[in-house]
C-alpha cells in the first residue's frame, strides 16, 4: 500500500500561536481586548469569506485563514467602537477577494485593514508598548513564530526582515554613539514580532522563490527604517509592507517560481482551490 506524503496544514499552527497569544495577552499583561471588537472581527471576517468563497465560485468554505487574520487583528488593533473592528476585517477579507494579481492576492489582509482604518479615522491605532520589551517576552514569540514559520516554509522573510532591520538599528546606534542597549530594547518589541512571523511572513503574499523573499524583506525593513527614523512616523513595518507589498508581483515576474499553496499533500490533480485564502 502507498502511503501519500502528507505535512498537516501550517495554519493550525498560526491558530493556536495566536490564540495563545490573544489569552495570554489578556489573562496575564492585560492587553485591554474588548470583547465586542473580537466578536465583530471574527463575524465579519467569516461572513465575509464565506460570501467571497460563493462568489467566486470556490469548491468550498475555508474559515482558517479568516480566523488568522481575525486573531492578528484582535492583537493589533484598537478601537472603541465594535463598528470600526468590524470594517477593518471587512476590509482584511474583501482585499483577497478584489486586489488580485496572477491569481495572488497583492495585500496581507491585516495589514492593509490597519493602515486603511487608521487612515481613515482618529479612532483607529495599533499599541505596541502593551506587549512589553522583557527579552523573555520577544524570545518566546520568536520561537513560537519560528515554529509556524519552519511548517509554511518561509522563514526567509522573516529572517531577512530582522537581519536587515536590526543591522539597521544596530548601524544606527553606532553612528550616534548610542549605547547598544537602545536597538536591542527597539527589537524587544511584541507588536514587531508579530508582524515580523506572522504578517510580512505570509506565504501567499510574499515572492515565490527565496532570493525574492530576501530582497523583498531587506527592501521593507529600509523603508519601515525611513519612516521610523527619518519620517519619525510610528508603525513603521506595518506602513512599509502595504507600501511595498505592489512590488511582489513584480518580483515574481523576474524571479519566476512556484506559487505557495497551504496544503502540501501530494495530489495527482492540483485545482484552484485555496487560491483565495
Amino acid at each position: 500500500m502507498q502511503i501519500k506524503n502528507y505535512t498537516p496544514d501550517p495554519r493550525y499552527y498560526q491558530i493556536g500561536v495566536l490564540a495563545s497569544l490573544v489569552v495570554f495577552g489578556v489573562v496575564a499583561l492585560d492587553f485591554g481586548i474588548r470583547w465586542q471588537n473580537a466578536m465583530a472581527i471574527v463575524a465579519t471576517a467569516l461572513a465575509v469569506q464565506l460570501a467571497g468563497t460563493r462568489l467566486a465560485g470556490l469548491p468550498g468554505f475555508d474559515p482558517l485563514s479568516p480566523l488568522i487574520t481575525s486573531l492578528s487583528l484582535t492583537l493589533l488593533l484598537r478601537t472603541d467602537a465594535a463598528t470600526i473592528a468590524a470594517a477593518a476585517a471587512m476590509i482584511a477579507i474583501g482585499s483577497k477577494f478584489v486586489v488580485r494579481v496572477n491569481g495572488k492576492h497583492v495585500f496581507n489582509p491585516a495589514n492593509v485593514a490597519l493602515v486603511t482604518m487608521m487612515m481613515l479615522t482618529d479612532r483607529a491605532w495599533v499599541s505596541t508598548g502593551q506587549w512589553g520589551s522583557t527579552a523573555l517576552t520577544a524570545f518566546a514569540l520568536a520561537c513560537l513564530g519560528f515554529l509556524v514559520l519552519t511548517r509554511a516554509r518561509r522563514a526567509e522573510t522573516t529572517i531577512g526582515f530582522l537581519a536587515a532591520y536590526a543591522s539597521l538599528l544596530l548601524g544606527r546606534a553606532l553612528w550616534l554613539g548610542d549605547p547598544l542597549t537602545i536597538p536591542v530594547h527597539q527589537l524587544q518589541n511584541g507588536a514587531l514580532m508579530i508582524f515580523a512571523f506572522f504578517m510580512i511572513s505570509d506565504p501567499k503574499t510574499t515572492p515565490n522563490t527565496p532570493l525574492g523573499r530576501y530582497l523583498f524583506a531587506a527592501l521593507v525593513a529600509v523603508l519601515a527604517y525611513i519612516i521610523q527614523f527619518e519620517f519619525y512616523e510610528p508603525n513603521g513595518p506595518i506602513l512599509a509592507l502595504v507600501m511595498t507589498a505592489p512590488l511582489v508581483p513584480l518580483v515574481d515576474a523576474l524571479l519566476r517560481g512556484p506559487k505557495y499553496r497551504w496544503r502540501q499533500a501530494a495530489r495527482p490533480n492540483p485545482t484552484i482551490k485555496g487560491a483565495y485564502r
